[in-house]
This record gives structure tokens, C-alpha cells and sequence, in this order.
């Protein structure tokens, strides 16, 4: 029985790495319903993985590049590792629901695989507020912490996306990819949770931060992941009727955007 129960959360980390990085993982995965349900638990563990490379990318790029085409290459690797997936479903979102039209309207504007000028708009102002962000990172004295905010940012913008799954009805009823995730629940939610806050305080500590400055980062990190995430959904909900499989990976855009924000605040106040 230890060793099904293994094996299940063995395909379930699988699937949430294949479904949410473009990283190969050679494993053949049931994208069952309640596979993916079990998945949301490893959501943050995708975040892990995908920080921990661009921790890399940046190190090494901070030896011989200067700031401004660092932050590019490194937003470059950042987009690559998802595969263009949470900023393709930021630009269909961002079509859809600034389209003002009905919400059947907007739900078929989102299908569309062509975008359109909102959403356009939409990604080249979050890259660029993205790449400004970066670019303040490069060059800090404290670069071990520039380190262990880039693991932590993604994984929490990726545990609120299974949150958003969990407590948001589909708006589509039963169609489109988020409506896969249907069987999720707010035991995986809680167990993602621990997961993020074991990673940030392990993060942190590695990085010699004393416990009181740990414990204020890891709160404004879930602070601003729930009140960015939850207004944010709140919001594209009473629009759309619930939320879409675009809408989480525009509510995983959000969540980074606004960690990348408060941690170039914070290096520069603290």
C-alpha cells in the first residue's frame, strides 16, 4: 500500500512538472482527473525547479554581462521554461475580459488562438515591467538574496494557481484544461502550502537570514500571494462566471509580478 501511495505521487509530481515546465520528464503520466487533482501538492515543486534555474541563470550571468541584457536573456529562460504557457493564457485573458463584451463573448475571444490587440498591450507591459524589475536585480550587493527570492517567487505564484483551481468553480462547465483539475481539493492546497513555506524557510536559511527577517519575507509572500491572487480572481470570477484555464496562468503572471515588485522594494529599503 506505502508503495502505490508512492508511486501515485511519483506520477502526480511527473505530471505537474510536464504540465507546468517545458523541462523533460520521461514518464509516461496518466492526465486522468484524479492524477491531476493529486497534482496541485507539487505545484510549488515546479515552482522549485524552474526558481532554482533561473537562480543559476542569474549567477552565471551576473559574472560577465551587464544588468539591462541580463535581465532580457534571463526573462528569455524565465518564459522558455513554461513554455510561453502562463503569458499565452495572461494575453487570452487579457483579450477576453478587457474586450468588455458578454461573458459568452469573452469565454469564445478567450478560445481563440489568435491574439488580439488587448492582448497584445497586456504582455508587452508586463515584460517590460518584468525585465525593469530584473534589471534592478543585477548589480545588488546582496545577490544571495536576489538568489533566494528567484527560487521562492515562482513557487508561490504556482501554488496559488492551484488554489485558484481549488476554490473557483470552472467557468467553461467541464470544458478546457482547467476543468481536468475538477476532483482538486483544499487538502492538496494545505499541503502545497507547507510545501512553499518549508521551501522559503529553507531558502532563506541557507542564505544566513536571521530568523525575525525569515518570518517577515515568508509572511509578505503569502500576504501578497492571496491578496494579489484573490483580488485578481475575485475580480476575472465575476466576470467570466468562474475562472478558465488562461485565467490561472494569468493569475500565476499577476502573483510574479507583484513578488518581483515587493522584492526590489524591499532590497533597496532593507
Amino acid at each position: 500500500m506505502v508503495i502505490a501511495a508512492l508511486k501515485r505521487h511519483a506520477l502526480a509530481a511527473a505530471a505537474a512538472l510536464q504540465f507546468l515546465t517545458r523541462i523533460p520528464i520521461p514518464v509516461t503520466v496518466p492526465f486522468e482527473p484524479v492524477t491531476l487533482a493529486r497534482t496541485v501538492i507539487y505545484f510549488p515543486a515546479a515552482g522549485v525547479l524552474i526558481g532554482a534555474i533561473l537562480a543559476g541563470g542569474f549567477a552565471v550571468l551576473e559574472l560577465f554581462s551587464p544588468a539591462m541584457p541580463s535581465a532580457v536573456l534571463l526573462l528569455v529562460i524565465w518564459t522558455a521554461l513554461s513554455g510561453g504557457l502562463h503569458l499565452d493564457g495572461w494575453m487570452d485573458t487579457a483579450d477576453g475580459v478587457l474586450s468588455h463584451r458578454s461573458r459568452e463573448r469573452m469565454l469564445e475571444i478567450m478560445k481563440d488562438s489568435r491574439v488580439g490587440a488587448m492582448g497584445v498591450i497586456a504582455a508587452v507591459l508586463l515584460l517590460l515591467f518584468k525585465f525593469s524589475l530584473l534589471a534592478e536585480w543585477f548589480g545588488q550587493q546582496d545577490g544571495g538574496r536576489v538568489l533566494s527570492l528567484l527560487v521562492i517567487i515562482p513557487v508561490w505564484s504556482r501554488w496559488w494557481m492551484g488554489a485558484a483551481i481549488a476554490a473557483w468553480p470552472n467557468a467553461r462547465h467541464g470544458e478546457g484544461i482547467g476543468a481536468l483539475f475538477h476532483l482538486a481539493s483544499g487538502r492538496q492546497v494545505a499541503a502545497g502550502f507547507i510545501a512553499a513555506v518549508f521551501v522559503t524557510v529553507l531558502c532563506l536559511s541557507l542564505d544566513g537570514l536571521a530568523w525575525q527577517e525569515t518570518l517577515l519575507i515568508l509572511a509578505g509572500c503569502i500576504v501578497l500571494t492571496i491578496l494579489t491572487g484573490l483580488l485578481f480572481a475575485v475580480w476575472l470570477s465575476r466576470k467570466l462566471g468562474g475562472l478558465t484555464g488562461d485565467t490561472y496562468g494569468a493569475l500565476n503572471e499577476a502573483v510574479e509580478a507583484v513578488l518581483l515588485f515587493a522584492g526590489v522594494l524591499a532590497i533597496h529599503v532593507i
